[in-house]
């Protein structure tokens, strides 16, 4: 029952994204050890290092939801079952469906992409280090420096949900990447950025006036930036306002 109840959501949500504005993003997820601290009074204590508090699994990164997305839902339901709560096909196309043998070839078409998709990222001190010397750059407007940390065939793809303006295609090339986010900055005075565990690993974090704007998720591979996830949709954002994080 709960199988075939997830696959109507993935159906409805499938219809729902090809209406929404632009392009859709999984939502970014944060670490919420990073905001909260133990002592007393409330107070908060100032995060520490990306790189020591990447704790999530990763199977919540960005690019692995990005590619889950993709699938279609029979795609999703039966590599999920199968390849992480371990259901045997027979049981899969009961609730999908379809044959074992149908069931079996959908896991593995999903596999084919995941496995299409991933590309190692290296150790996570290093891929704080590399979006570090990316923030420091755009704060500073450095185009040069910028086009150096992203790779040539670099792709930025931004979310906003026709809820606030960003642009609608994804922004490809290192060059095109660099001038749109320092034309970015140049348009958003005060804009502070924080570096942030973002679905557990290194990200930025963009606020105005202490509410968050922009979250931005990276996708790292060779010593450079492959991928760019911009959400700035404000509903997707919730969870990085409602605790009062600055």
């Amino acid at each position: 029952m709960a199988g075939r109840i997830c696959l109507d959501v993935l159906g409805s949500a499938r219809v729902r994204r090809e209406r929404y504005v632009g392009a859709w993003i999984p939502e970014p997820l944060p670490d919420r050890t990073e905001w909260f601290s133990g002592r007393s009074g409330g107070g908060r204590a100032e995060p520490t290092d990306p790189a020591d508090r990447v704790t999530l699994d990763e199977s919540v990164n960005m690019a692995f939801l990005v590619v889950l997305e993709s699938m279609t839902p029979a795609e999703c339901v039966a590599f999920i079952l199968h390849d992480v709560f371990r259901y045997p096909f027979a049981e899969i196309a009961e609730i999908v469906g379809r044959t074992p043998a149908a069931c079996r070839q959908l896991a593995s078409s999903a596999r084919r992409r995941i496995r299409a998709a991933r590309v190692p990222a290296g150790p996570t001190a290093g891929q704080a280090g590399l979006v570090r010397h990316f923030k420091q750059a755009w704060e500073a407007g450095d185009i040069e420096a910028l086009v150096d940390l992203l790779d040539p065939d670099a792709t930025m793809v931004a979310d906003g949900g026709g809820l606030v303006g960003t642009v609608l295609r994804p922004v490809e090339g290192g060059k095109h990447i660099a001038r749109y986010l320092v034309h970015i900055a140049d348009k958003a005075p005060g804009l502070a950025l924080m570096e942030r565990t973002v679905n557990g690993r290194p990200g930025l974090v963009a606020q105005h006036a202490g509410v968050t704007v922009t979250v931005a998720a990276f996708d790292l591979a060779g010593g450079r930036i492959t991928h760019i996830w911009a959400v700035r949709n404000p509903e997707k954002l919730r969870p990085w306002n409602e605790n009062g994080q600055s």
